[in-house]
């Protein structure tokens, strides 16, 4: 029988037969089951309590995104009743989206069931497909919508009780309010988009093949325009130039010559975020492609036919016309979630704030992680007089050498950067002293340290909104998730933080790993940890090995490597289907 079903017999027998119950375990582990043993009463599992009696808490899920799918891939206590909402019952592998643009890789290859995913958990999983339109924090209630169309009966409404919930929701393309952008442009946030953008690539080498359309009006039809010099936007253009170059001209051969390939950045370089190396190949690379870029041109209105820039170097507002316009600028907020921030005090900002925990500030059972949210990178200082005023009990304003070891390992618990910063010239001198700590007798000017602090103060910075930090910040709140119960005990954080309103975890730390930037042509450029930069073909095959092994399931691996095999053997698949 399983181990969940033994310990309910297990349990019961207890309530009835004390004296079996050390032999009862003791049988148990010898047979593979249940690996805790426990002399308290109730009986515990490896997680948490999970008898019939236990009152299971509810966790609510808002999103199958990365951040939300990777906190419910890696949770397993049993003792939780998970409720997954979200208006997709799907998980996509988003950064393969430019590549289903172009027919390399099938939309269906990089998506994943959402109840596939979760179908082999120990605990049920309950999903429903809706979108959620409010959130009462206080009756701890969401409010939900079904998005299925209205000729299966129409739209219900229905709300979810939680005792946690984990807000994973993603975020929106931010059209920063440029006039047409929304009527007019396609954006590349979802498998929809994708499957829109390779549709109309396909329509306007179908339109300008069309005996009736002139010279001129072909031109215009045929020009593609990428706005967005970011990781996303230099990708399609790529993917979209391979596609053209490599397939397209060979179905459409008297059409090759009127395509052009222009790609829109208002800052002065694009993949500003990659190292100098890797900007400058980008660069290089794309005008030998003959693919028309434009640095310092923000776009002030998008219409049917022209797309209006601002030269930043002139002035001058210039209108290009087009035929196809992806726009891929960055993200906004969602409406809902702008509404939560209005109700819980956050009105002016960007996302949801998040402690170092990933709770919501003001909340606290409420969690957001992913695109929607950013650990608020409190001020250093705010933090560190707290810290310092508990350590110094005699309020002098020094700490003995030792006390001052402790202390700035609270500090460091909490901003790991002051950890670098300890190395470096302003805070060498407290960094000797943390050395020759141990029973040394010298007094630290607390005042002098939180001035050299300063500097760490003025270097913080958000995380980037990309999926490698959402599934990083899932599988850490999972992780909470199922030591809850042993934390609540033993806490991990900070001594000094214990009763203070602070969580019981370590803060959550991101780790980089790397970044890809395929550049087309069977060429990647990668920054990997420790200033590593490899650009070139070889980098490709690299890029190929870290995707597939990063996608969601073993299906996913075969249908892509399936249809990169098919792309090398048969070329781009150019129907719109």
């Amino acid at each position: 029988m399983s181990g969940y079903r033994f310990y309910q017999k297990a349990s019961a027998a207890y309530h009835s037969r004390p004296n079996l119950y050390n032999l009862l375990v003791v049988s148990t582990v010898s047979g593979g089951g249940l690996l805790a043993f426990s002399d308290r009463s109730p009986l515990r599992t490896a997680y948490a309590d999970a008898g019939a009696d236990v009152t299971k808490k509810k966790v609510v899920v808002l999103g199958t995104g990365w951040a939300g799918t990777s906190f419910l891939k890696g949770l397993k206590d049993p003792s939780y009743e998970v409720q997954v909402v979200s208006p997709r019952n799907y998980f996509a592998f988003t950064p393969l989206l430019p590549s289903v643009t172009n027919g390399t890789v099938e939309a269906r290859s990089i998506v994943e069931p959402i109840r596939n995913i979760v179908r082999k958990k120990n605990f049920d999983v309950q999903f429903r497909e809706a979108e959620c339109y409010k959130i009462d924090t206080q009756n701890k209630k969401v409010h939900c919508r079904s998005n299925q169309e209205n000729n299966l009966g129409g739209t219900e409404e229905f709300t979810v009780d939680y005792d946690y919930l984990v807000i994973a929701m993603g975020a929106r393309s931010n059209t920063f309010n440029t006039p047409g952008v929304v009527e007019h442009t396609h954006f590349l946030k979802e498998i929809e988009d994708a499957q829109r953008i390779r549709k109309t690539v396909i329509d306007c080498f179908e339109r300008a093949s069309l005996p009736s359309i002139s010279e001129e009006e072909r031109k215009r039809i045929l020009h593609f325009v990428v706005v967005g010099g970011g990781p996303t936007g230099v990708e399609f253009a790529a993917e979209l130039h391979d596609f053209v170059i490599e397939d397209l001209a060979k179905l459409y051969p008297n059409l090759k010559n009127y395509v052009t390939i222009t790609l829109l950045e208002a800052g002065d370089h694009i993949l500003n975020m990659f190292d100098k190396r890797i900007t400058q190949f980008a660069e290089d690379k794309f005008k030998r492609d003959g693919i028309d870029l434009k640095v310092g041109s923000m776009v002030t209105k998008v219409t049917e036919k022209e797309i209006s820039t601002k030269e930043r170097a002139t002035g001058k507002t210039v209108a290009i016309p087009y035929g196809m316009v992806v726009w891929s600028t960055g993200i906004g907020t969602r409406p809902v979630v702008m509404d939560f921030m209005k109700q819980i005090g956050q009105n002016n900002r960007r996302v949801l704030a998040t402690d170092e925990w990933l709770r919501v500030e003001g909340c606290d059972n409420i969690y957001a992680l992913g695109d929607c949210a950013t650990i608020d990178q409190r001020k250093v200082m705010e933090d560190i007089a707290a810290i310092f005023s508990k350590a110094d009990k005699n309020n002098t304003g020094k700490l003995k050498a030792d006390d001052f070891k402790d202390v700035i390992n609270d500090i460091i618990e909490r901003y790991p950067q002051v950890a670098i910063h300890l190395k470096k010239q302003q805070l060498k001198n407290f960094l000797q002293l943390l050395k020759n700590a141990q029973g040394n007798d010298e007094l630290v000017d607390i005042e002098k340290f939180k001035l050299a602090l300063s500097a760490v103060d003025a270097q913080m910075k958000n995380l980037p909104a990309t999926a490698q930090v959402a599934a990083q910040q899932g599988s850490y709140l999972a992780d909470c998730f199922n030591r809850m119960d042993d934390c609540e005990e033993n806490p991990e954080g900070p001594l000094r933080f214990r009763g203070s309103g602070r969580h019981r975890f370590k803060a959550f730390r991101y780790k980089h790993l790397g970044q890809f930037a395929p550049l087309g042509g069977e060429q990647t450029a990668a920054q990997l940890p420790g200033d590593w930069v490899s650009i070139g073909h070889s980098t490709q095959w690299l890029w190929y090995s870290v995707y597939a092994s990063k996608l969601v399931s073993w299906r996913t691996r075969v249908l892509v490597v399936s249809d990169w095999g098919r792309r090398f053997i048969f070329g781009r698949d150019s129907s719109k289907i």
